[in-house]
């Protein structure tokens, strides 16, 4: 027994030497950042700001490798609205869709491309200008691999990880966050004959390639629209087949659904122009040659036989078939001990991560940029730069907190300036706007209501867990979130009806289009609170409810449909009358009553006038 408990003793002690000489003799950083995009630099920068300890490795020799080759025809399908008639930075972003967040003026993408929809090298030059003008910490030819997850009491989260280059360079990092995007083609193997068909990337982009030839295109999303707009000028015909219905942007409000500069398509269908779109699931199908041609037939048929249907929509043969089925997420770079576990259904293609954008098979390992998307897929923008420039900065604060002790930034002021500090964010705000539904602005209530903290675009699915993710103490609190309305849009709804909006305030809970919805907590939801949510819901039922009527220009500014009933709920909240007074009222009020409104306060002490007796002592 002793010979035994001995043996074990001396194999742990072996273990744990190897494990200190590995850490030694390897090269150490607090954080490693895996992949130079724009989620990993958007990242980086503010590790730099914070001065922390950190690295990015990059397998290529450039930053924004992936948008040296995509999209393949090189138009960006990202708004580059220059001009907003606004001078305000911070509302402008709202409609800057490629640039990053830093403090350089200079670096927004509207110096390198006056195009709306810019070519994808003006992004390349841009991001290769954010890492050398803002010194980003960036180690080219760095292609990582065999990630392991070793425990580690000494570290924050247990463990740490090991690494090593192409030149079995070794590395540890303490916290690992993955932002190579979303980037390995998706290929069917199981499809069979699908190995007949060009990939997205790696067919021509030459439209004369393609002339006088009928060609099969599979899938429907930006990507395959994209290789139709460039070729339907020189093609015979074009079949564009996928599993689900066309989904247009301007129709669900996702901006990864089809968007309109991609759609022409559409056009020469159905205004019968030969070209065509239609359902068909993948895995009902087979890509069959017959000679130099090619056909799609259901798996159950005979190669040799005819179409059982002499009107089948798709029984002619094609000259070419292009596949177009989106990328997914790679997960080679990981061995057996820290490969992320990946999502489910819709989300297949994705890391699982969980609300603090940390894997949830792998602790003090993040996500950031478009491979973070699962927590908003289909909700919101977090797999678009528009949209995870800010889930970074979230997680940055996370960190901040969770690692060093810094709380999440706020603002204290006197409640009598809350009103106009609510009405400044939702006219101005960018990351609130731009991640709707998934970051909102959070309100802590202290000193019986006559102050407040103001916490700025708080990943609002971990309200529950506000104290111990923010470094903030809290109870009573108000959300301010911007969001659609339940029933605004989606496939087959008529988006151009008449009464698609309202401007009437008592009915602002009715509003359609994307607007500021306040939610008032007398208590913080509680986690099983948070499980409990309802599909057309964002957080758990408040105590009080507002919703800010929609408004055509999104601005929210006016004093009767937006600023009073705003005030009013606000009061009902604080219990206070929350109106502003010029001075000679207060005065007047504190001279002749015993209390008065909050904003009158300082006048003798917010007491009133004292009875007699106290004024003849």
């Amino acid at each position: 027994m002793l010979s035994h408990l001995l043996h074990q003793y001396l194999s742990l002690l072996g273990a744990l030497l190897t494990l200190v000489t590995v850490v030694t003799t390897s090269t150490y950083h607090d954080y490693c950042i895996i992949g130079a995009g724009p989620g990993g630099l958007q990242m980086a920068y503010f590790l730099e700001q914070s001065n922390r300890d950190y690295v990015v490795f990059e397998r290529a020799n450039t930053t924004g490798s992936f948008y040296t080759v995509y999209p393949r025809h090189r138009k960006l399908i990202s708004i580059n609205k220059r001009h907003t008639g606004k001078s305000n930075k911070e509302f402008n972003l709202r409609h800057d869709w490629n640039s990053l967040i830093s403090h350089d003026e200079s670096l927004l993408l509207k110096h390198y491309s006056k195009e709306m929809f810019p070519h994808a090298d003006a992004l390349v030059q841009y991001l290769q200008d954010f890492h050398t003008k803002l010194g980003l910490n960036v180690q080219f030819n760095s292609n990582m691999q065999n990630i392991q997850k070793v425990a580690n009491d000494s570290s924050s989260g247990g463990y740490v990880y090991m690494m090593e280059d192409d030149n079995g360079s070794p590395y540890t990092c303490s916290k690992v966050i993955v932002a190579t995007g979303i980037a390995l083609p998706n290929i069917p193997t199981e499809v069979p004959g699908m190995e007949y068909a060009d990939g997205y990337e790696s067919v021509s982009i030459n439209p004369e390639d393609f002339e006088g030839q009928s060609v099969l295109i599979l899938g429907r999303g930006n990507a395959a629209f994209e290789v139709a707009d460039s070729i339907y000028g020189s093609t015979n015909v074009i079949h564009m087949v996928g599993r689900s219905r066309v989904r247009l942007a301007w129709a669900t409000h996702y901006v990864g659904d089809l968007r309109a500069v991609n759609n022409g398509l559409l056009d020469t269908y159905q205004l019968k122009s030969l070209d065509g779109v239609l359902e068909a699931g993948l895995d009902e199908v087979k890509l069959v040659k017959q000679g130099s041609k090619f056909i799609l037939q259901f798996k159950d048929e005979d190669e040799d036989s005819l179409f059982p249907l002499d009107n089948f929509a798709l029984r002619e043969p094609y000259d070419r078939i292009v596949r177009c089925l989106g990328f997914k997420f790679d997960t080679s770079i990981f061995n057996e001990t820290s490969k992320m576990v990946l999502g489910k259904g819709r989300t297949k293609k994705f890391p699982k991560i969980d609300y603090d954008y940390q894997s949830v098979n792998n602790p003090g390992m993040y996500v950031v940029g478009v491979a973070s998307h699962s927590l908003d897929f289909r909700k919101s923008a977090g797999g678009f730069i528009h949209g995870y420039r800010y889930t970074a900065r979230a997680l940055h604060h996370l960190m901040e907190w969770r690692y060093h002790q810094v709380p999440w930034p706020s603002t204290t002021g006197p409640i009598t300036q809350l009103l106009t500090h609510i009405i400044k964010r939702i006219n101005e705000a960018s990351g609130t706007y731009q991640m709707f539904g998934i970051l909102g602005d959070i309100i802590i209530l202290k000193n019986d209501g006559k102050e407040y903290v103001y916490l700025e675009e708080y990943p609002i699915n971990l309200i529950h867990r506000l104290e111990e993710d923010s470094g903030h103490p809290a109870s009573r609190i108000i959300a301010v979130v911007l969001q659609y309305g339940a029933n605004f849009s989606g496939p087959g709804n008529d988006i151009f009806r008449v009464d698609r909006a309202t401007g009437e305030p008592s009915e602002a809970h009715t509003s359609n289009f994307l607007h500021p919805v306040v939610y008032y907590y007398d208590t913080l939801p509680t986690k099983s609170q948070m499980l409990r949510i309802a599909k057309d819901e964002l957080l758990p039922r408040p105590k009080l409810m507002h919703h800010i009527v929609e408004d055509f220009l999104t601005v929210w500014d006016g004093p009767l449909s937006h600023i009073l009933p705003l005030r009013r709920y606000l009061e009902n909240v604080l219990s206070s009358d929350m109106r502003n007074f010029f001075s000679e009222d207060c005065l007047e009020m504190a001279l002749t009553r015993r209390t008065v409104p909050v904003f009158c306060e300082d006048y003798l002490g917010g007491q009133g006038l004292t009875g007699f007796r106290a004024l003849q002592s």
